[in-house]
């Protein structure tokens, strides 16, 4: 018996993905796609955080795609990411990933979203998503491609910075986010107070001709909102908005952010920005309110981030009910 049980089981297909069906609000009828595996920054919890909220809150049908073991466990950083044709029909794609080399039948999705130029919004590790080398299908996409038809991949080609360092000491220095003085008033920024707190480290940030900058992140000596400002760095660009031009001519918008960890999503400001700058890149910047909810839904104990610190033994059947706890406490 257990041998015809463990049978079947191997032949149950994974299922990599969990679906929030938004009810009433501003999003109604819209599908936002979240894509989570990289292996630090507790994107596997960051990402069906933020989905819930836009469900239970806005209204959006969201689906996260995580990145799986053989046996359907979520595992942080993995290169098998099932689910990703819900990508037919989103209207907006979350990327908050780092170094994936998909199966070409993975790949293809995303290739297709953005041939036709669906709008995207990228998370921290997202500037080097991709780590696919020469000689593959997808290989253009990776963090260091260095053919003029799509040079430094994904992450300059869209996002605008593939990956370029950290600024500062990361999980020593946190950040402060400081709102650009001239974009005070664009519409991402409604209802956002200077100064969030994220607790992962600044990236370098180069902006070109083709960013809107909004945010800069000051490293801080220290990881608390009262550590000082650390003298010796500049603030660096840390949030913008620009286009990419896909395949088929049209242009897509994007908001990048190089935060994003578990942890940073604590500060209320920090999650409002991300929140903003979903509904922008989504065309509905009508729709941004300064008292928009944006509580989280279920318990939410993000887990310190780090190398090999996610909690083992869940799969995304664990998180499907909007108000299990994220992530469950395994026994």
């Amino acid at each position: 018996m257990r041998f015809i049980l463990l049978f079947l089981f191997t032949l149950l297909p994974i299922t990599a993905q969990i679906t929030y069906e938004g009810k009433s609000g501003p999003g109604k009828g819209k599908h936002i796609v979240f894509v989570a595996s990289d292996h630090e920054y507790r994107t596997e919890e960051t990402c069906p955080a933020l989905a819930r909220i836009l469900a239970e809150h806005h209204g959006f049908k969201t689906t996260v795609c995580f990145g799986v073991d053989e046996q359907g466990f979520i595992k942080a950083g993995a290169s098998n990411v099932k689910g990703l044709e819900a990508l037919k029909d989103a209207d907006l794609i979350v990327i908050f990933a780092r170094f994936l080399d998909l199966p070409d039948d993975q790949m293809k999705h995303i290739d297709d979203y953005l041939t036709r130029g669906g709008p995207v919004v990228g998370l921290r590790t997202s500037s080097h998503a991709f780590n696919i080398k020469g000689g593959k299908t997808y290989s253009k996409y990776d963090f260091q491609y260095k053919g003029k038809d799509y040079e430094k991949g994904f992450g300059h080609q869209v996002l605008g910075n593939t990956w370029v360092g950290h600024y500062g000491q990361n999980h020593k220095q946190a950040t402060r986010i400081q709102i650009i003085p001239a974009q005070k008033d664009h519409v991402i920024l409604t209802g956002v107070a200077d100064n969030a707190l994220t607790i992962a480290g600044a990236y370098v940030g180069i902006p070109d001709d083709t960013f809107t900058v909004l945010t800069e992140s000051q490293p801080l000596n220290g990881m608390t909102i009262e550590a000082p400002a650390d003298e010796t760095k500049k603030p660096s660009p840390s949030t913008w908005t620009r286009e990419y031009t896909s395949k088929s001519g049209k242009k897509g918008r994007v908001f990048h952010s190089t935060q994003g960890a578990s942890q940073d999503i604590l500060d209320p400001n920090y999650r409002r920005l991300i929140l903003n700058g979903i509904y922008w890149a989504a065309g509905m910047e009508d729709a941004i309110k300064a008292d928009s909810t944006i509580d989280f839904v279920g318990d939410y104990t993000p887990s310190s981030f780090s190398f090999g610190g996610e909690v083992k033994g869940v799969k995304p059947s664990d998180l499907a009910d909007l108000m299990s706890p994220i992530m469950p406490k395994k026994k």
